[in-house]
């Protein structure tokens, strides 16, 4: 394979900007505000994992033929398509449909986010990174991720603060509706304007357009069955499900502050916000570090970092006399978090799978690893539900224990297996 040129930086940019902006309106958004949303739709918790299991039934059939799709097509051209229609979901969102229509915008969001968008956008950063560079192009990815998430989650709640005219708790949950419709609305029209910005303005040199035209004669089942013959697919579908797990448990932060250390609403968001402003930190470091020593080491330390913070959460000892501990630990689990999330794709390279057939490998890999797409949200909402407040965060974390100490041992092997 001959190496890609050198890419220029805004491509980079360009990538890490459609990369986050693309899941704000499923995802961040309820991580912030997670019990406003909650008000605003009259869904509990449980129902709020429904839909995200509505988004991860059709996402699981998406990372099948969205990654050969990846392998034909340019980037820029399913990703800006892809974040023009999120956007157009988000205006839908802003009229607080029900929980049956609910259900079929996460459903509609599973194909736009995944189908369109999540194997042309690994592809691209593949290329970028080159040969020689994956660590600091996935961290770079990541990180920058990290920050763009919380620049949306600062001015969501700098917009909420705006139109909330008094003391947050002596507002009405119709007020708080109408607030919230006004961050909904602005992170759409914002979504869009980058979906323009991608078709625009994304485009790589002509090496890596060879590249992308080659693999469009490889749309064959051969594909599949060449990644299949890597036992680092296998190992890689264990550990990004538990690491994905993992990161779906940062959703309980904000909620965790709200409900344990008594924090307000506006106080707690603001917990979840300031958390993604350590990605780009951790990324930027532990993809340079990956880059001058393995990707796979670096996900065991993850995974080590997030399992025994999972324990200390679950045996209750962190309460709203415990503060430090309670910055400590959320601080420390983040870490763990997302260096296993900067890293795994970043070990394509390690474990020597063609670029080429990368879109089909990251849809493989994915048809497993983001299974948490169905269940996490429900069994997190099974467990608050059941036990409110600080009971049943502890149970959830217990839950999230067993998976991320299964991915210690995973990650280990594949260490182990990239080292032979």
């Amino acid at each position: 394979m001959e190496r890609p040129k050198k890419q220029p930086l805004h491509v980079i940019l360009l990538l890490i900007l459609a990369a986050e902006a693309v899941f704000i309106l499923p995802f961040v958004l309820q991580r912030i505000f997670r019990t406003t949303f909650l008000e605003s739709f009259s869904i509990s918790q449980t129902e709020l994992g429904s839909c995200f299991s509505a988004y991860g039934i059709v996402a699981l059939a998406s990372y099948l033929f969205g990654g050969p799709l990846a392998d034909r097509f340019k980037p820029n051209l399913l990703m800006s398509v892809a974040l023009i229609l999120t956007a157009l979901g988000g205006f839908y969102l802003a009229t607080y449909p029900n929980l049956y229509n609910l259900h079929i915008l996460y459903g509609f969001w599973g194909f736009t986010t995944i189908f369109l968008f999540w194997a042309a956008m690994i592809k691209a950063t593949r290329i970028w990174g080159g040969s020689d560079k994956q660590g600091i192009a996935f961290g770079f990815l990541d990180g920058g991720r990290g920050l763009v998430a919380a620049l949306f989650g600062s001015v969501g709640v700098i917009i909420f603060s705006l139109f909330i005219t008094k003391e947050i708790e002596l507002t009405s949950i119709e007020e708080r509706r109408i607030a919230f419709k006004q961050v909904i609305t602005y992170t759409s029209i914002a979504v869009m304007v980058i979906g323009f910005m991608i078709f625009f303005l994304l485009r790589f040199n002509d090496t890596s357009n060879i590249d992308i035209k080659k693999t469009s004669k490889l749309l064959t089942i051969e594909n599949f069955r060449i990644v299949m013959k890597y036992k680092a697919v296998w190992l890689l579908m264990i550990i990004i499900l538990c690491a994905y797990y993992g990161y779906k448990m940062t959703d309980l932060f904000s909620q965790y502050a709200e409900q344990v250390m008594n924090y307000n609403k506006i106080e707690a968001a603001k917990v979840g916000t300031y958390l993604l402003y350590m990605r780009p930190v951790i990324g930027v470091v532990i993809g340079l570090l990956a880059d001058r020593t393995k990707a796979s080491l670096w996900i065991v330390v993850g995974f080590f970092l997030m399992t025994v913070t999972s324990l200390i959460f679950y045996l209750g000892i962190i309460d709203d006399s415990t503060t430090l501990l309670f910055i400590l630990s959320i601080g420390t689990m983040a870490l763990g978090v997302y260096s296993a999330r900067v890293l795994y794709f970043a070990t394509l390279e390690e474990a020597k799978i063609p670029l080429a057939v990368t879109g089909t490998a990251v849809g493989f890999i994915s048809i497993v690893g983001y299974t948490p797409d169905i269940f996490a949200g429900l069994v997190m909402g099974y467990f608050l539900d059941a036990d409110k407040g600080a009971v049943g965060l502890q149970n959830a974390f217990g839950v999230m224990g067993v998976f991320t100490l299964i991915g210690l041992i995973a990650s280990y092997l594949f260490y182990r297996h990239s080292n032979k």
